[in-house]
């Protein structure tokens, strides 16, 4: 009687779904590497007047990050050195939490203009500081969910403050700037309208290590290069890889 010979089958292998690569859009790499490149003088705006260097960090930790959270309230819809001028107009008072608490309403807008929207900043600041005295013991919220309650702040700021005042990357902060940026390269799989919508379609493929360093580098991209309106793609070294760069390039040889 013959025996059966068993043979021996290898289990199939499943992926690993989780860690399989998704959509990422085209060139993005090739785009980095450019944008890294095209920073590295480090003059733009946002490297001297940006929220960490406005902050004082001679000054206690608590106080610090107090000043990292006010820099990014008084940013918003303001340029870069006239908020830098205002957060040196309320140090020079004492930028801490019992002075903003114990200061004149009027005092404190009268500090911080012409920020845009002073009055209403004022108010959010006012507000913050008191919050922070009565239910923080005085320092500022650790995650984003409980900064985004504070009056005026959204996920950009939060996600800023969180990466500048406790050295946490928990999220990709996108303003204008990036916001733009990300469209113009076709960053993600379709326009979107809005910086929140942005930030989630970045995270959605961006991979984690790029978090940290990805507002920095377009924001002075943008302020220097990639500008709103007329964009120096010239001066770009990702001209013949932008849709708005070759479209450019087009357009001037068309003319000629």
């Amino acid at each position: 009687m013959s025996r059966t010979r068993s043979i021996k089958t290898k289990p199939t292998e499943v992926p690993d779904i989780e860690n399989l690569p998704g959509w990422q859009p085209k060139f993005w790499q090739k785009h980095l590497e450019n944008i890294v490149e095209m920073r590295k003088s480090r003059d733009a705006p946002v490297d001297t007047m940006g929220c960490e260097r406005l902050a004082d960090r001679q000054d206690y930790p608590e106080n610090f990050r107090l000043q990292v959270l006010i820099s990014l309230m008084l940013s918003s819809q303001t340029k870069d050195h006239v908020t830098a001028a205002a957060m040196h107009r309320l140090q020079s008072e004492g930028c801490t939490l019992d002075r903003i608490v114990l200061m004149e309403h009027e005092k404190l807008e009268q500090l911080i203009y012409p920020v845009g929207f002073f009055k209403q900043k004022a108010k959010y600041i006012k507000r913050t500081c008191e919050i922070l005295k009565e239910q923080y013991r005085g320092d500022i919220p650790r995650s984003v969910k409980e900064l985004c309650e504070l009056p005026g702040v959204g996920p950009k700021m939060a996600h800023l403050v969180m990466r500048c005042a406790w050295n946490e990357v928990t999220g990709i902060a996108v303003d204008t700037h990036v916001h733009r940026i990300v469209n113009r390269l076709q960053w993600t799989k379709k326009p979107t309208k809005t910086p929140e919508d942005t930030r989630k379609a970045l995270e959605a493929w961006l991979p984690r290590e790029h978090w940290d360093q990805i507002n920095w580098l377009l924001v002075g991209f943008g302020q220097q290069r990639c500008l709103p309106v007329s964009p120096r793609c010239g001066d770009c070294l990702n001209k013949a890889i932008c849709p708005v760069g070759r479209k450019q390039i087009t357009t001037r040889l068309s003319s000629k």
